[in-house]
């Protein structure tokens, strides 16, 4: 059923027009570079610098969870290895297709974003996630279920970076109340 998905994609969906703009989406998420330049924005202004570090928090568990955990172990073929006729738009890529890591960064960050900031601002970023998963399926390079789990991983880890992360900064904040009193 996933081969049909992909098949029916390339077949029904790739054009001149979308091509590029696919391309350059899913060049967004290469390294998740999209995510840690908005994360470096963020990092920089001190009214946004906790939301930077939720973000990077959630860049870096997932890197973790997913990158060094997850695909070693699962191993997964790349689609373009095994099914007939799927084209990869992007070139043989060097790691296990399972999860996608680029769907897992984008929701981490996204979602992470999300829970910390007005609607106004997450809902756009959880789009841009999203189109960046789609995007893998678009070029063949990953499996309806690798964007799927990359998904769910993202925002399982945006949740506990963002839980880690207040935990903390109410440690800094209680610390500093103390500190005005005494």
């Amino acid at each position: 059923m996933e081969a049909q998905i992909l098949l029916f994609i390339q077949n029904n969906m790739r054009t001149t027009l979308l091509d590029p703009l696919m391309m350059a989406i899913t060049g967004l998420g290469n390294a998740g570079i999209f995510w840690i330049i908005l994360t470096a924005v963020l990092l920089i202004f001190k009214k946004t610098r906790r939301v930077g570090l939720c973000c990077a928090a959630a860049l870096a568990i997932d890197v973790l969870i997913v990158n060094a955990i997850v695909k070693p172990i699962v191993a997964r073929v790349r689609p373009y290895d095994v099914i007939e006729g799927l084209i990869c738009m992007v070139g043989p890529q060097k790691d296990p297709s399972f999860p996608s890591g680029h769907t897992a960064s984008s929701f981490a960050a996204a979602f992470a974003l999300f829970l910390k900031i007005p609607k106004k601002f997450g809902i756009p970023a959880l789009l841009m996630a999203a189109l960046i998963g789609f995007s893998r399926l678009y070029v063949g390079v990953h499996y309806p279920t690798d964007v799927l789990f990359g998904m769910i991983f993202g925002i399982l880890i945006a949740i506990l970076a963002v839980f880690i992360m207040d935990r903390i900064f109410a440690l800094i904040d209680r610390k500093r109340a103390a500190k005005k009193e005494g």
